[in-house]
């Protein structure tokens, strides 16, 4: 057992579990029992996480990537922010099952559509939360890990762009950051709405006059912008022209330094700081054994950022492809095309699990209970789903619950999942509930520099 690890859940526990189980039941009682009786999943801790495990931030690119986030001149029509989707009052997500982003208006819950800019649909899945996303150890990103490391590409990851993907990027996350713009759902707006949506609809993405060169230039004729890239970026204050990749690796430094999360009760633990309480120790105790979770859920970032299928609902448009009518949403095999990925999903990482809701994929879940109760045995939950969640009304839209509706859709979910359930009881569930509070990081949750007061283009910052 590494050190540190035998005092992990009760302050009163003798120098190791190893040498206390020795000792127990006899003299040991409470929680000191419980913490004894999981010597062996203790074992699988991850280590703790330090400094040396993330992306470290230069303060000023930090600073510029701050505005750029919160600033809606990087969307199409200027109405959308990266901030929109990733608010801090919403746990970097947006608090809806499926949100709204070109063509709405109001920020999470009450976010509703334009009447005079209809979207033409929902954003087709959940709004991921944005923790510890400046971990070296990041591999994978988006539900169906369509951007991901690559070694065997000249730039070290792949995208949708394959080869066309330009250069300068400074990592995966600043790589993923910028194709939400190109989403005529998510900040693109729709075609003939504006040029950036215009030169996307036509394929004239990368490259002199594409739409990342058109997003560019757009920033760059803001004075206080391009004062503050060439401040960043000596080569700009030499004359180059700020880039697309530019824009895109300062709003990645923001995000790696404002929602880094290794402050929860779990990290502390980790660290040797502090005990669980018994509830939360004992959850952890299942997490680590008896429900298996960190089959899965493992790793400092718990999540073996692979990719499985765990029979969630589908809610909303799904993921066709423009020529093709269904609205079905088969995750990984979109990116693959293996049958074996069929409905599977990103692991995702678990810090501040408990504030990010709905949960699932396509949000199909307003409240965490219920989620991990259909996560221990989706195939039979599945066949009695009730809706639980509300979307904003969205006319002429494609029917929400379609999916739900189409038995052959259900089955094809239900066969894609390969894991037996797990039996646990109401008090195992509150347990293991408990532990996933733990994982609760408020500093992270609050961010570091916070929503700025303005952005330098002058348009609205959302609050």
């Amino acid at each position: 057992m590494r050190q540190g690890a035998g005092n992990i859940l009760t302050e009163t526990l003798p120098v190791t579990c190893l040498e206390a189980m020795s000792l127990a039941p006899k003299i040991l009682s409470g929680s000191t029992v419980i913490a004894c009786a999981t010597a062996a999943w203790a074992a699988d801790f991850p280590e703790p996480l330090t400094d040396t495990d993330f992306v470290q931030s230069n303060m000023s690119e930090v600073r510029l990537g701050q505005a750029l986030f919160y600033d809606p001149i990087l969307s199409g029509n200027r109405n959308v922010s990266c901030a929109t989707c990733h608010h801090p009052r919403f746990a970097t997500g947006d608090g809806l099952s499926l949100g709204l982003g070109d063509g709405g208006i109001g920020l999470g819950p009450e976010r509703v559509a334009d009447p005079d800019n209809l979207p033409e649909q929902r954003i087709p899945r959940n709004s991921p939360a944005l923790f510890n996303l400046g971990l070296k150890q990041l591999r994978v990103l988006f539900h169906d890990g369509r951007i991901e490391v690559d070694p065997s590409r000249a730039n070290g990851f792949r995208t949708p762009l394959e080869d066309e993907m330009v250069s300068g990027f400074s990592g995966l996350l600043s790589a993923q950051t910028m194709f939400p713009v190109l989403s005529a759902d998510e900040m693109a707006g729709h075609y003939q709405k504006n040029e950036i949506s215009k030169l996307v609809r036509q394929g004239r993405i990368t490259g002199p006059g594409g739409a990342w060169d058109a997003i560019a230039a757009r920033v760059a004729k803001i004075d206080e912008y391009q004062s503050e890239f060439e401040m960043v970026y000596p080569d700009i204050a030499r004359g180059r022209a700020v880039g697309f990749a530019d824009i895109s690796n300062a709003i990645a430094a923001f995000m790696a330094f404002e929602w880094r999360a290794d402050n929860s009760a779990f990290d502390q633990m980790l660290r040797g700081e502090i005990s669980l309480p018994d509830l939360a120790a004992e959850g952890a105790s299942l997490f680590y054994g008896k429900a298996q979770c960190a089959a899965c859920h493992s790793g400092q970032m718990l999540s073996d950022q692979g990719f499985h299928a765990m029979g969630q609902p589908q809610l909303g448009p799904g993921k066709a492809a423009r020529f093709e009518a269904h609205q079905k949403d088969i995750g990984r095999a979109r990116v693959t095309g293996r049958f074996e990925d069929f409905y599977a999903f990103r692991t995702p990482p678990l810090r501040n699990v408990a504030k990010t809701g709905p949960w699932g994929h396509a949000g199909a879940f307003a409240n965490l209970p219920d989620f991990l109760r259909h996560h221990a045995d989706p195939v039979s939950r599945l066949s009695t789903y009730q809706v639980q969640v509300a979307l904003p009304p969205l006319e002429g839209a494609k029917p929400d619950w379609t999916i739900l509706g189409d038995e052959a859709a259900m089955a094809e979910i239900k066969d894609a999942v390969i894991q037996p359930p797990v039996r646990l009881s109401d008090d195992e569930f509150e347990a293991l509930l408990a532990f996933l509070d733990s994982l609760t990081d408020p500093t992270s949750l609050a961010g570091r520099l916070g929503i700025p007061d303005s952005v330098p283009s002058g348009l609205p910052v959302e609050r």
